[in-house]
């Protein structure tokens, strides 16, 4: 497995597609799976972070704190999960601000109906 650890929060650059660690396209993503998932199955669990600003997706984050997250310009993060192999994250970029991370995970308890509503 690759030597670098990440934690829940942390900014990361992924290759696009996600199964060549030569593409020329690199996209930020969010970690969201803990020590233990990695440490079980050798793959996160990430989010996609966007620049998409036109187009709004349910649950979308948008980032205040975009200079701690390693970002350039405002973006937000999008509710679509995937999973990827630990070996192919390319670098840490940042994380997550407490106030960003707090909202991600606001989205995250919607998404999957642990906020108490039925």
């Amino acid at each position: 497995m690759h030597g670098v650890s990440y934690d829940r929060f942390d900014v990361v650059v992924v290759p696009f597609p996600f199964t060549d660690r030569d593409a020329s396209l690199r996209r930020p993503a969010l970690i969201l799976s803990d020590a233990q998932f990695v440490a079980d199955t050798g793959s996160h669990v990430l989010a996609m972070i966007t620049r998409a600003a036109r187009s709004n997706w349910p649950l979308d984050v948008p980032l205040t704190d975009v200079a701690t997250a390693g970002l350039a310009v405002e973006c937000r993060v999008r509710m679509k999960l995937f999973t990827l192999d630990a070996n192919l994250i390319l670098k840490r970029a940042g994380w997550l601000g407490e106030h960003d991370a707090d909202a991600v995970s606001d989205a995250l308890a919607a998404l999957f109906g642990l906020n108490g509503a039925a």
